[in-house]
């Protein structure tokens, strides 16, 4: 069977834990899905989620006596535990109604990045909530927080977002694969970690989740790097009257739409790149985006956007 790695974007998820459990159901339908013909590990993103737990803890703290400001490392692992077994439990029970003899894991995936990535003096990846402009110039004065306007949507948080360099776990991750389970790692692009005195140690960042996904599809030997997002496919002038949606991208024309800014930074930009790092380490291998709903029939070459080397 193929071997792929699915990054689930955020549309898959929900703002609370209850519409979350709502929604997973439908995502775990599509994931037992592609799992019938493949070996699948399964990615997530985490930016309302880790932002939420982040602003809960944070008006704990500042509010009660005996409550700890919670690092972001922490946060990001309780977000990979809470989206994970939403998740799991989803999977599972859709194996059971369909009576398949398969199980499913969450690995709380760790994520070496380089302590001297720039990313650390320049934050650029969103996160929590979405404010209007005065609302996060309101909270920026009052936290020191950097906002940043994300794709028309409104002002978003932003934190450092080094690159992956290693999936700790990747061997563990590789052997629950190999015996035919269905894998959620590197939720939220991982927990990111510095490698110091010989030790992991945790630190203030969030991974970009599609970056992470490109980087364990690329260790595992993944046939297919798909990235399941909001559109069926990838387009030009987004939202214009000229709008044009692409069947495949070669890594020129990536490059070419991206040095005329197609790809929104805080959207379609980290995808693409993602998939041009996938292809680029694995010339002879191709990565999709489409919608979650679609997956199914664009593995079959009906929708989607392939990019290829």
């Amino acid at each position: 069977m193929s071997k792929i790695v699915i990054a689930l974007g955020g549309n898959a998820l929900g703002k609370t834990p209850e519409e979350q459990l709502e929604l997973v159901k439908k995502t775990a339908k599509v994931i037992v899905d592609l799992s019938e013909n493949n070996d699948v590990v399964v990615s997530h993103g985490n930016g309302p989620q880790v932002g939420m737990i982040k602003l809960a803890t944070d008006y704990s703290a500042n509010n009660g006596k005996e409550t700890p400001i919670i690092p972001f490392a922490e946060c990001g692992a309780m977000s990979e535990g809470y989206i994970g077994y939403h998740l799991q439990q989803s999977i599972e029970n859709e194996l059971l109604r369909r009576n398949i003899n398969k199980k499913c894991a969450t690995v709380v995936t760790q994520v070496l990045v380089d302590k001297d990535d720039s990313a650390f003096q320049n934050p650029t990846k969103p996160v929590g909530m979405f404010y209007d402009k005065l609302q996060a110039e309101k909270i920026a004065q009052e936290k020191g927080y950097t906002f940043m306007e994300d794709a028309g949507r409104g002002y978003r948080r932003v934190v450092p977002s080094p690159k992956p360099i290693k999936i700790v776990e990747l061997e563990t991750i590789r052997d629950l694969v190999d015996a035919g389970n269905i894998v959620i790692a590197g939720g939220g692009g991982g927990v990111p970690v510095v490698f110091k005195d010989n030790s992991y140690v945790g630190v203030d960042a969030v991974i970009d989740k599609d970056f992470s996904s490109a980087r364990m599809a690329i260790d595992l030997g993944a046939d297919m790097l798909i990235i399941l997002t909001a559109v069926d496919k990838v387009s030009i002038n987004y939202n214009k009257e000229n709008q044009q949606e692409l069947d495949a991208l070669t890594i020129e024309e990536c490059n070419k739409y991206i040095s005329g800014d197609q790809f929104a930074k805080g959207s379609m930009l980290p995808k693409i790149e993602a998939c041009m790092m996938f292809v680029s380490n694995c010339k002879e291998k191709k990565a999709l985006i489409t919608s979650l709903l679609s997956a199914s029939e664009a593995l079959k070459g009906n929708t989607g956007t392939i990019i290829k080397y």
